[in-house]
């Protein structure tokens, strides 16, 4: 049984439907990764998962989400309580907007580890688990602020605060966004090393396909409030078959590669409540057809692991 199995996902706002029949798997200790523009439903997929959605204006339309076996959308509060932290924790995007500013850091992690860990709430303990981050002079650092940090230390904390009550899922919501390369590269072998030692699985949400293809096993790409292509990362990146998820990958600089302009996509994502008839991705699309104007497309398995919301099978990427 997967650690989380949503399945047929729906989520309204109001009147309006925002997710539209997202269905995710993940097995203890894998990482997968979810990708796609902003507006494409991601972060409301990854806060459904521990109802952490208001409501209202937030409905759930419909669907189901397993996580540890339990179906979270019939929990009462205090089921909630016994899940959060515990079972699903996260790292929330912009760590300067989630963290206290009235409250010293080292208070910060000393309410998560009462929460989830009083045995070992301990202010030795918040030193350690600085620490366990990479922050340097931990002891020091404890003292301060959230603004008297950088953004890769307050991302850190967020780290620490995120893993304080050991999860069996993180929720990695581009934890590594306006980052430079060397922080992000220390903050992702942070959180794999932390997968290694406990079996933790990571749900990782990012527009990151270069660090995707480091760290995911699996990849689901989104776009208008629907799955549009799953595989293996590696199958996914080398094989794409959905135009989008070709496009996304067309448009990541590469390495010795001279181009005066990376390949753009033109046009945006559909605002939810005005989504196409037909394939949401048609009118952005190069290789659509008539009838993609009309005919929704199911999510439709093309290889032994490997499902596309699309009929159409363009030429490999050259």
């Amino acid at each position: 049984m997967p650690l989380l199995d949503i399945q047929d996902l729906r989520i309204d706002f109001g009147t309006t439907r925002v997710v539209d029949g997202v269905s995710l798997a993940i097995d203890e200790g894998q990482t997968l990764g979810l990708v796609g523009e902003s507006g494409c439903g991601k972060s409301v997929t990854a806060l459904s998962i521990g109802r952490l959605l208001a409501t209202p204006p937030a409905r759930h339309a419909g669907g189901r989400i397993l996580l540890g076996g339990q179906e979270v959308l019939t929990l009462s509060s205090d089921g909630l309580r016994s899940i959060r932290g515990r079972v699903v924790s996260y790292i929330f995007q912009e760590p300067g907007a989630s963290l206290n500013p009235v409250r010293r850091i080292g208070a910060q992690v000393l309410e998560s580890l009462r929460l989830h860990a009083p045995s070992r709430a301990t202010e030795a303990e918040v030193v350690r688990r600085l620490a366990g981050v990479g922050i340097p002079a931990p002891d020091q650092r404890a003292r301060d602020y959230p603004h008297q940090l950088s953004g890769g230390m307050q991302q850190r904390v967020m780290i620490a605060l995120a893993l304080a009550s050991e999860p069996r899922l993180l929720v990695a919501d581009e934890p590594t966004t306006a980052l430079d390369a060397t922080v992000q590269a220390q903050i992702m072998d942070l959180l794999l090393d932390v997968q290694r030692r406990t079996g933790m699985a990571i749900l990782l949400i990012t527009h990151n396909l270069g660090l995707v293809a480091d760290v995911a096993r699996r990849v689901a790409v989104m776009y208008a409030g629907q799955i549009v292509e799953e595989a293996p990362a590696r199958h996914l990146l080398s094989q794409p078959v959905h135009p989008y998820t070709r496009a996304l990958i067309r448009s990541v600089p590469e390495i010795g590669v001279d181009r005066e302009r990376l390949p753009a996509l033109p046009g945006q994502v559909p605002v939810p409540g005005r989504w196409p008839a037909g394939c949401r991705f048609a009118p952005r699309c190069p290789s659509a057809l008539a009838s993609c104007a009309t005919s929704p497309p199911g999510l439709e398995p093309v290889a032994p692991g490997h499902r596309v919301r699309c009929p159409v099978r363009p030429p490999a990427i050259p």
